[in-house]
């Protein structure tokens, strides 16, 4: 006489055909990746600075600090400090940030070209390209961006070299010349940012995060949303907005800072601006020497400026918190 199932014997089989399934699974995925792998063939060279793409037609090909050699055939590459050379085919768009893109006689490139830091050199003088692609090129700044790809801890703990004490020298007469010369052709403006810094440093702060925060937003759908070039002009002019705010809101927070340690260590023997902007301009010089500390000065510069040019035609009636 059969007996009844019971809930151990419907239940304890369960695992093991779960276990089975997933060990398939997982055999599957393996086999697939190495055919995926085994067609791509991508492979690096000896030295590992320089990615070879053989055949990858449906890949997007992307390399942080090295250059890109295209032998045969990709959808897209983007090459941040280094060079694309494309000798097959590109069917989509080529980028090189730090980089110069540098097309070979009969390669094909179907999508726009974008060089930031480089330059775009076609071997050919009718060089292979789709009808109505764009070509967005910036040369500047190539060998700063290549460097940091290459090896991006040297931002955060810069060698103290001979170099070094130089460039920031050099940054100390700049940044003093040019605020001189901002607070003598805009004196009005840059009293009015100074007062909204003393009365509400916080709050400048704060809506200068805000609007910084959603011009990087705007930039990432401008390339989400919008042809490559539009993309790439939208992120040029967002660059020089924010540079411009810069300088404007870096003279206004060192006038400043340079007037709260002129009454702090002159007290009221000392009432100078060029004294005040002087100290400002060297306080802002050597924090923004020492390692690991400058790129929270830097940010907090760059989150202020935006925030005092946001704030450019509000009055300074906050109190002081």
């Amino acid at each position: 006489m059969n007996q009844p199932a019971t809930l151990t014997s419907i239940v304890s089989p369960l695992p093991e055909k779960l276990l089975r399934t997933l060990l398939a699974s997982f055999v599957v995925i393996l086999c697939l990746q190495t055919l995926l792998f085994s067609q791509t063939q991508i492979s690096t060279s000896p030295d590992d600075k320089t990615l070879i793409v053989e055949d990858a037609p449906e890949m997007e090909v992307y390399a942080l600090g090295k250059s890109v050699i295209v032998k045969q055939r990709a959808k897209g590459v983007l090459a941040f400090g280094g060079d694309v050379i494309v000798e097959g085919r590109v069917d989509g768009d080529v980028a090189a940030i730090g980089g110069s893109i540098i097309q070979k006689d009969q390669a094909y490139i179907g999508g726009d070209i974008i060089v930031f830091g480089g330059s775009y050199k076609p071997e050919s003088r009718d060089p292979l390209r789709e009808p109505g692609k764009e070509t967005v090129m910036f040369g500047a700044f190539e060998d700063e961006l290549r460097n940091v790809a290459q090896n991006p801890t040297q931002i955060f703990s810069p060698s103290f070299t001979f170099t070094f004490f130089a460039h920031r020298l050099l940054s100390l007469l700049f940044w003093f010349i040019v605020s001189l010369g901002l607070t003598t052709i805009a004196p009005g403006a840059i009293g009015r940012a100074v007062a909204r810094v003393q009365l509400s440093a916080m709050k400048v702060l704060g809506i200068g995060i805000v609007s910084f925060l959603l011009i990087l937003i705007g930039v990432v759908l401008s390339f989400r949303y919008l042809p490559d070039y539009m993309g790439a002009i939208v992120a040029l002019m967002a660059f020089v907005l924010l540079m411009l705010a810069y300088v404007f809101g870096r003279v206004s927070i060192q006038m400043s800072v340079g007037k709260f340690l002129q009454k702090t260590i002159f007290g009221g023997r000392s009432r100078s601006e060029t004294i005040a902007l002087l100290i400002g301009v060297l306080t802002f010089t050597l924090l923004l020497s020492v390692p690991y500390i400058w790129i929270i000065v830097l940010l907090t510069l760059l989150a202020g400026s935006t925030g005092l040019v946001a704030t450019a035609r509000t009055k300074p009636t906050w109190s002081r918190e």
